[in-house]
Formats: C-alpha cells, sequence, structure tokens
C-alpha cells in the first residue's frame, strides 16, 4: 500500500467540484473529522490553528472568506461554513511554516477565476523566492500581499498559465494542458531544490481550481478523495444537500488531507496529480 512518508504536518486543505450547487456545511464543521475539528487537532494529533480560508464560486466568480484565527475558535468561520452552497470549494485551516499567522498569509488564494490552496513547504523557500519571482509577470506580482511561498507558487503558475495562452479572467481553460503545466511545475521546482540539498522535501500538495475543474496534486502528504454519485442523506444531518434536478445524475469529487466522514476515501498516489473535470469524473495522472 502507498503510504505516505513521516513529515512535518502543514496544514489541511478540502476541495469540492460537482455539478450541482452544494451544501457543504456538514463536511466543514459537524462531520466526524471535519475541517474545523482538525484545526484544532488532526489525525496525528497536530493542531493547524494559524488562519482558515473558504473559498466558493457563484455565478462563475469566486469569492473568499479568511481569517487569521484558528477555525474552532472562531464562529465566523462555521458561519461562512453555514452559508456555502456552491460547485465548487476550496477551504483550508493553516499551520504556519513561511511566513506569520496574518490574513494576507491565510488561504485560499484568489485571482481572476483561479482559487488556490497549499498543503505543504517549499523547501529552501528563501533560496527560491528571488528565482520565482523573477519569471511572474510584474502584473501579477504587483498582487502579491503576504509572504508565504504558498501564494508566490500560485501567482508562479497562474504566470505559466499566462504564457501558455491560458486565461486567467474566464473560466474555460484546458484542463488536459492546465495538468501539463503544473506537472512541469512540481519538476521544476523538485530541480530547483536538488540544485541546493537533497536533505529537505519538497511538501507541495495543491488545490487549484477555476470553477469549472477541479487539480489536486499530491507530492510528500497525504491526499484522499471520495466520488458522490446520486443523491443521498446526509450520514450527518439526514438529509441531501442539494436541490437536486431530477433530469440528470449528481456527482461530486471531494478531495482532503485526511477522510473526514464514514464515506469511502482513496489515498492518491504520491507524486501524481487528480483532475475533476467538467463532468466531475476524477481521473489520476502522474506528475513526475
Amino acid at each position: 500500500m502507498d503510504r505516505a512518508p513521516k513529515v512535518k504536518v502543514m496544514c489541511r486543505l478540502y476541495g469540492l467540484l460537482a455539478n450541482e450547487p452544494t451544501k457543504v456545511e456538514c463536511t466543514l464543521v459537524h462531520a466526524q473529522n471535519a475541517l474545523l475539528h482538525q484545526s484544532r487537532s488532526d489525525l496525528r494529533g497536530h493542531t493547524h490553528s494559524d488562519g482558515w480560508g473558504i473559498g466558493c464560486y457563484a455565478n462563475s466568480k469566486p469569492t473568499c472568506e479568511r481569517r487569521a484565527t484558528a477555525a474552532h475558535e472562531d464562529l465566523w468561520f462555521s458561519a461562512t461554513a453555514e452559508r456555502t452552497y456552491s460547485q465548487a470549494v476550496v477551504a483550508h485551516v493553516r499551520r504556519a511554516t513561511v511566513g506569520n499567522p496574518s490574513l494576507e498569509n491565510s488561504h485560499p488564494f484568489v485571482y481572476g477565476c483561479w482559487t488556490f490552496a497549499h498543503n505543504g513547504t517549499l523547501a529552501n523557500f528563501k533560496l527560491h523566492e528571488h528565482q520565482l519571482a523573477e519569471e511572474i509577470s510584474s502584473s501579477l506580482l504587483g498582487c502579491r500581499h503576504g509572504s508565504t511561498d504558498s501564494e508566490l507558487i500560485f501567482l508562479w503558475l497562474l504566470s505559466l498559465f499566462e504564457n501558455e495562452g491560458i486565461s486567467l479572467r474566464a473560466a474555460n481553460a484546458d484542463a488536459s494542458r492546465s495538468i501539463e503545466i503544473v506537472s512541469s511545475a512540481l519538476s521544476q521546482l523538485e530541480s530547483w531544490s536538488a540544485e541546493i540539498t537533497s536533505e529537505k522535501m519538497n511538501k507541495l500538495n495543491f488545490v487549484l481550481t477555476n470553477g469549472e475543474f477541479l487539480l489536486a496534486t499530491r507530492w510528500n502528504h497525504t491526499l484522499y478523495y471520495t466520488e458522490r454519485i446520486g443523491v443521498h442523506d446526509c450520514e450527518i444531518c439526514g438529509i441531501p444537500h442539494i436541490q437536486h434536478a431530477r433530469d440528470h445524475e449528481y456527482r461530486a469529487c471531494v478531495v482532503a488531507s485526511e477522510p473526514i466522514s464514514d464515506e469511502p476515501w482513496k489515498l492518491v498516489p504520491n507524486h501524481s496529480i487528480l483532475l475533476a473535470d467538467s463532468k466531475v469524473r476524477p481521473c489520476i495522472y502522474p506528475a513526475d
């Protein structure tokens, strides 16, 4: 069985893509291992209390609520989760490694139609920071507000997309081409790190979405997914979380750093990318 290496835990993340708007309150707040509970203590006993964020889409446009407080101590986390009803959601609880706990350093990060969250750390970030910044367009680099490796990697990925003609504003990107770019980016980050030392391991679990499809990378941290097909009563509250249109089959894909509920969760292979496409059919691709 594929097992994640025993490394320092950094952050917990969550992503959902569905073909109908879905309420996520139970998953984020009330489930057996909801993100709220993980902010207090994850399955390894680590706290993630250095900030939180919940991003979602309405009319193809992303919105995001972020705080620098611990989710389990902030009633606004539960209130935000309660009103989040969307086809695409990205949520995050932070355990700070690069950059102090602050609003600017809290995930997810949003630009144009894209939303991004990161679980992990780029090894030797201070040695790579200038190198990354040099490859980012001035317009994107000017949108950097915090000091994390995560935000800079996000802006760098967007620059790579822009260089390949992928729109940062309209949600019409080619999913296959996006996978190629992200896979190449992961290899480049590994190559840069290897030039300095092989003793420190990159941890690069990303969730990236434009509201139409969702990419999730597993790179030296745990990442799980579950697929939901058809309408079922929630195991927590006993009612469905959607207002279902009967003329088509409900589908959803959920990714998370660790299993959240008693649903059947599968471990994503290390060094791979999961794609949930516009038809919400998850596929896994090697990333190296």
